[in-house]
């Protein structure tokens, strides 16, 4: 039996347009041929810190022979390496952000350096079990995996997506972008549905047009703490700064439905994470 509390936020969002929205767009052929052409929707995502000692030792393992050793699984398509950005340099929209995030304490708080890895569905990663425990990994490489503090790990796939301005066009579609901001979070489920509603109405359509704007995903979770992902990606860490900040400028009901939504998310530490690519070197 359907909740009654539910039902009529579900007749509300019918009867503006998000669900007819949606299902248009999923439904026309343009969108259907773009998602056959895009064989990265699944994303193994993980978050963790490192210690000083031992930390450039790591980095040269992971990218010289973990990362290569990760992209030749069958079905794997790319992967990249961001280092976050300090958190007393991060810009957000509206002042009030910081206040309104609310973090899950219980969450590992790993979120220094953000390793993601793209296949094309969500079974290449097996069972929800991280890839790495299929490798056949070295004492050497257990070791070097074992720095890794505070890690927490995601597998998503890949809900809805825009391209925007600056998507490069042919094989470099599915390699990721110098700079990316990845919320990762949770809510009500009596407020999934305006959550949803939002991305899809205000949020991702707007991300479509601005200037230094690559693509944005919104992604659902197979497997991990956060049930939720948005991941923005940017030509660079200016283009972000330069337009992102002002996407709500002159634009009330974009702002106020904004307001509606960040403080009913619960994100985990560190989201949103604004990060820069360090592998492959930008």
């Amino acid at each position: 039996m359907q909740d009654s509390s539910v039902a009529p936020r579900r007749r509300r969002l019918l009867k503006s347009g998000a669900l007819s929205v949606a299902l248009a767009a999923a439904g026309s052929p343009r969108a259907e041929a773009a998602a056959a052409a895009r064989p990265d929707r699944a994303l193994w995502i993980s978050w963790y810190d490192l210690p000083e000692d031992g930390r450039e030792r790591y980095l040269a393992w992971l990218h010289g022979r973990f990362i290569p050793m990760i992209s030749k699984h069958p079905g794997v398509i790319t992967a990249a390496h961001y280092a976050t950005v300090e958190r007393s340099n991060v810009r957000t929209i509206r002042r009030d952000d910081a206040k309104d995030a609310r973090l899950d304490p219980s969450v590992p708080g790993g979120n220094r350096y953000i390793l993601i890895v793209a296949a094309e569905h969500a079974n290449i990663f097996g069972n929800a079990l991280p890839l790495v425990q299929r490798l056949g990994l070295s004492q050497d490489d257990a070791k070097m995996l074992a720095l890794k503090a505070g890690e927490r790990v995601n597998i998503m796939v890949e809900a809805a997506r825009v391209d925007g301005p600056e998507t490069p066009a042919g094989t470099d579609a599915v390699s990721f972008s110098p700079c990316i901001q990845l919320g990762s979070f949770n809510c009500a489920y009596e407020d999934q549905d305006e959550v949803l509603a939002w991305y899809a109405q205000s949020r991702m359509p707007a991300m479509a047009t601005l200037p230094g704007s690559v693509r944005t995903r919104l992604l659902a979770s197979v497997s991990g703490w956060a049930k939720q992902a948005i991941l923005y990606e940017f030509t660079s860490l200016q283009a972000r700064n330069t337009h992102y900040l002002r996407l709500e400028d002159g634009k009330p009901d974009m702002k106020a439905w904004s307001d509606r939504i960040v403080p009913k998310l619960i994100h985990a530490p560190g989201s949103s994470n604004l990060a820069q690519r360090i592998w492959p070197a930008v």
